[in-house]
């Protein structure tokens, strides 16, 4: 089993910064990618950014490409999803979450990802 253990949120302003924390614990080793989405009220849990774990490769979503870059710290077993220019729209819980058995990639899909965080809010005030 793996734990996810998320930090970060809060509230900000439109076009202000948040940088949200997820560290592994358990059988981090497994790990082969990790993941945040986000959902809001009504909505379904949307893909937001992956890392492989491995390689370093990562993937975003259109909608926070150039603002979202994800990272990551191997010998912290973190990862980390800096949030730049964010936008109302942006309100949501995020989700971290870790994928087995994916080695090299950083898949978008919900399906792929095994483990997740509780969630931490972010809101963004206009």
């Amino acid at each position: 089993q793996v734990q996810l253990v998320e930090s970060g949120g809060g509230l900000v302003q439109a076009g202000g910064s948040l940088r949200l924390s997820c560290t592994a614990s358990g059988r981090s080793f497994s790990i082969s990618a990790m993941g945040w989405f986000r959902q809001s009220p009504g909505k379904e849990r949307e893909f937001v950014a992956a890392i492989g774990w491995s390689g370093g490769t990562t993937d975003a979503a259109g909608s926070v490409q150039g603002r979202f870059p994800i990272s990551r710290d191997k010998a912290k077993n973190t990862a980390y999803l800096q949030m730049n220019s964010l936008k109302p729209e942006d309100k949501a819980v995020y989700f971290c979450a870790a994928a087995p058995g994916y080695p090299g990639v950083a898949p978008r899909a919900r399906t792929s990802y095994a483990y997740w965080g509780q969630g931490t809010q972010v809101t963004v005030s206009s």
